[in-house]
C-alpha cells in the first residue's frame, strides 16, 4: 500500500510540473501574440503611409510649377499654392530647410560647386526643394555648396 502511496505522489508531482510548464507555454504565447499584433499594427501604418507618398511625390510636380507662376505675381495662382502646400504639410509633408546650412547628404543633392568665402560644404543656393514626408526623405534639396 506504502508504494501506492508513493507512486500517487510522484504522478501528482509531474503532473503539477506539467501544468506549470504548460502555463509557462501560455504566457509566452500570449506574449509573442501581443508582439506580432503589435508590430501588425506598426506595418499596417507604414504602408498608409507609404500609399500617400506615392500621390504626395506626383503632386511635387505641381508644386514647383505653382511656385514659378507665383514668383510672376499671380495672385489668384500663389493662393492655390499656398493651399495646396497646406494639405500637404497637414499630411506630413515637411519642406528641407538648407540655404546657409552644412550640406548632408542625407538630405541634399549637389548639383554644383562654386568658389566662395563661405565654410566649405555651405549650401550656397537651393535649385529645387527637397521634401520629407513624417521622418522620411522622399526627395533630397539639389543645391548648390561651396567649395
Amino acid at each position: 500500500m506504502g508504494k501506492k502511496k508513493k507512486d500517487k505522489g510522484e504522478e501528482h508531482e509531474l503532473l503539477e510540473k506539467e501544468l506549470e510548464d504548460c502555463k509557462d507555454t501560455n504566457l509566452r504565447l500570449q506574449a509573442d501574440f501581443e508582439n506580432y499584433r503589435k508590430q501588425l499594427d506598426r506595418d499596417r501604418q507604414q504602408f498608409a503611409g507609404l500609399a500617400s507618398e506615392g500621390l504626395i511625390k506626383e503632386l511635387l510636380g505641381v508644386v514647383d510649377d505653382l511656385e514659378r507662376a507665383a514668383e510672376g505675381g499671380e495672385e489668384g495662382i500663389g493662393l492655390i499654392h499656398k493651399n495646396l502646400v497646406k494639405i500637404l504639410e497637414d499630411n506630413g509633408l515637411k519642406r528641407i530647410e538648407c540655404v546657409g546650412g552644412k550640406f548632408d547628404p542625407h538630405h541634399h543633392e549637389v548639383m554644383m560647386q562654386e568658389e566662395s568665402k563661405q565654410e566649405e560644404g555651405t549650401v550656397l543656393e537651393e535649385l529645387q526643394t527637397g521634401y520629407m514626408l513624417k521622418d522620411k526623405v522622399i526627395r533630397h534639396s539639389k543645391v548648390k555648396i561651396a567649395k
